[in-house]
């Protein structure tokens, strides 16, 4: 059941007050620190203030701590206090903020320093450690939940109902391609008491629409990218701007301007190819993937945007998607890492055989969790 931290008593407040009838929206109040074991997801795009909301929380657990022993039973359960608040982000996070303090929680437009209510953890066993040392602390705010495994859901649903302890999720729910983000985040849903769901503008320039969805694009050239389907699911970065055909930027889309080609190819020929690798009929793998580095327009790939754009609305931000550098190492991570249908062997070879982008494929693989190293032998 979704709640969300408004009040309807203020549209009555305001016809009180003599309003004409009018559009009245609820007022958005202060965060409720009293009801235990809550587990509040706020969800949408990036850019649509999430973690800004989570800052707020902070703030206003700053202001309820300062109230007097009637306002600690309410927001109580045994020694913990709900008020006090914790925030914690992923290890792989730090470029993203390498910019701000050690202590900040930070969002777009600014941050508040959490002194030594943070931490970093890789994984839910990190969790349950920040946990246990902070028996006290009544409300967790985790960033990006989905980064981390499926055990941590259980962590926080085990923490919540024994203790009464309150978990808030400033997460993306979405992937840029528009799917679940992965299992973490499915269970995020199941395990979740609240959700409050944020958009942001479209940062498409003709447009105002709410968004949404998180977008991901590469600026090569002077011209917009869109990311293939396949792109890899994780690319850790910071958050500047980049003008390259390797490291991904992100906006807030609308369902009009979230452009994402090559999802039809991915089901259609991609995965069919490394499902015939995998039962050891490699050829057309690898004649694919040297089509997608050293050919392009012999692609499966070059023909299937050919067919499904050519002539049609956007044409030329489709073609556009063939620009980023590197597209047939995102396809082999993704067989790899996501369909686990490229055994490692495997990987080697097609990367010595076909001069892949080795520096790449080992940030990228260990940025998913599945590192590899291109300095081991092998046997052809």
């Amino acid at each position: 059941m979704s709640r969300i931290e408004q009040k309807a008593e203020g549209t009555d407040f305001l016809k009180s007050l003599g309003f004409p009838t009018i559009d009245v929206h609820d007022t958005f109040s202060h965060f409720d620190f009293t009801l235990p074991g809550r587990r509040v997801l706020l969800i949408g795009p990036m850019g649509s203030g999430k973690t800004e909301f989570a800052a707020r929380v902070w703030r206003d657990a700053a202001i309820a701590q300062r109230k007097g022993e009637k306002v600690r039973a309410l927001t109580s359960s045994g020694d913990v206090d709900r008020r006090k608040v914790f925030f914690v982000r992923s290890e792989i996070d730090g470029a993203r903020f390498s910019n701000y303090p050690e202590d900040a929680l930070c969002y777009r437009s600014g941050y508040v320093s959490c002194g030594e209510n943070i931490a970093r953890i890789r994984d839910s066993f990190g969790l349950e450690r920040v946990l246990n040392d902070h028996p006290t602390v009544g409300t967790f705010i985790i960033d990006e939940a989905s980064f981390f495994d499926e055990r941590l859901a259980y962590v926080v649903r085990n923490h919540s109902y024994e203790r009464g302890v309150m978990f808030i999720f400033p997460t993306l729910i979405l992937n840029f391609r528009r799917d679940l983000f992965n299992s973490t985040a499915r269970l995020m849903l199941d395990i979740a008491t609240d959700v409050i769901p944020l958009t942001a503008y479209c940062e498409h320039p003709d447009c105002m629409k709410d968004a949404f969805y998180t977008y991901r694009y590469y600026q090569v050239g002077g011209q917009e990218c869109p990311s293939l389907y396949f792109d890899p699911l994780i690319i850790v970065g910071g958050d500047a701007h980049k003008t390259s055909g390797l490291e991904p930027n992100y906006a807030a889309r609308c369902d009009e301007h979230h452009y994402l080609p090559g999802k039809e190819y991915t089901f259609f020929h991609l995965k069919p190819l490394g499902e015939m690798a995998a039962r050891g009929d490699e050829k057309d793998l690898r004649q694919e993937l040297y089509a997608l580095k050293h050919d392009m327009k012999r692609s499966m790939l070059y023909k299937n945007i050919c067919e499904r754009y050519a002539n049609k609305k956007d044409e030329e931000i489709y073609f556009n998607a063939l620009k980023p550098e590197n597209i047939a190492e995102k396809a082999l991570v993704f067989l790899f890492c996501e369909q686990n249908l490229v055994p490692e062997e495997l990987l080697l070879r097609l990367v010595a055989e076909l001069q892949l982008d080795k520096t790449y494929l080992e940030k990228v693989l260990s940025d998913n969790k599945r590192p590899v190293s291109f300095d081991q032998p092998f046997l052809f």
